[in-house]
């Protein structure tokens, strides 16, 4: 297993160096929001393009300090009572993309998006459970998106939007988790750095598979990209915003370009929820591998 993470990380570092020279003098600037979500009236691109949504990644490499093996949930009917003995080390990947179904609507400058992200962590150097996927989460999502253009504290705010949201994963008891959001984003812009700030609102579940999801996973979040140069940096943090038992989460993602398509992709997440299994279980995970596309 050991010598497979290894020669996998070599591989990316070779690519790296072939391609170092080349990409000193490519400084890709930061992509905007209103290139990402096709806001410029003048210039629209159409309905059913697919594109990116949320960054498409693949981690050879992904090591847990806590793997889950034994899920729980505050509804007894969800909760595991046999052991799985998963491997700290797994592959991780994200696929993730979007596309317009209308557009002027809403006083002629709204658009209505659909987007699906899919989330995959595949026991694939565990031999013992026949390298099995651990967990697989799927997020559709229906969006409606209305273009702004204000001034706040150095920013300017591009957009404001309002989606659908379901996530699971697909699973039957006990291991079955699912929810539904109502979730706000404000999306703003300063030179190298984005930042969406996204609270969300839970819908009512009569059948509750995770009963304190949102005391774990958080009521909203925030997220930050950033440009220097070569490099790119951005963070996800997620948080319950309340005083008592405060939780969430803060995912930490470093790329540097190997060529003009492909990142090496490092990343970092510490506490609750990374998958939908794990919405109430605490780990420290590190991941290496390449990056697709970005925000």
């Amino acid at each position: 297993m050991i010598k497979t993470i290894l020669s996998a990380i070599i591989l990316l570092l070779l690519c790296f160096k072939l391609n170092a020279q080349e990409l000193i003098k490519k400084h890709a600037p930061l992509k905007s929001i209103t290139t990402v979500w096709d806001l410029d009236k003048a210039n629209k691109q159409g309905t059913f393009k697919i594109t990116a949504y949320k960054p498409i990644y693949f981690a050879a490499s992904r090591w847990s300090d806590s793997p889950n093996r034994l899920p729980y949930s505050e509804n007894a009917d969800y909760t595991v009572t046999d052991e799985i003995d998963y491997n700290s080390f797994e592959m991780k990947f994200q696929l993730s993309f979007k596309t317009k179904l209308a557009e002027s609507i809403l006083f002629g400058e709204g658009d209505l998006w659909v987007g699906y992200t899919q989330i995959a962590h595949w026991q694939i150097y565990n031999t013992d459970i026949s390298r099995a996927f651990r967990e697989l989460n799927y997020e559709p999502e229906l969006i409606l998106t209305y273009p702004l253009n204000l001034s706040f504290a150095g920013f300017t705010i591009k957009m404001a939007s309002v989606s659908f949201n379901h996530q699971s994963n697909g699973r039957d008891l006990p291991r079955s988790r699912s929810w539904n959001r109502v979730m706000f984003n404000i999306a703003m812009e300063r030179k190298n750095l984005t930042v969406f700030v996204k609270p969300w609102i839970r819908l009512p579940d009569a059948e509750d598979e995770n009963p304190l999801i949102t005391s774990y996973v958080g009521n909203g979040s925030v997220t930050a990209i950033y440009k220097l140069r070569k490099h790119t940096f951005y963070a996800i943090a997620t948080n319950s915003f309340s005083f008592k038992d405060n939780r969430g989460s803060l995912q930490f993602n470093y790329l540097y370009p190997i060529n003009d398509n492909l990142n090496l992709h490092a990343q970092f997440f510490t506490g609750y929820g990374e998958t939908l299994i794990d919405y109430n279980h605490y780990q420290n995970t590190i991941g290496l591998g390449v990056s697709f596309s970005t925000w």
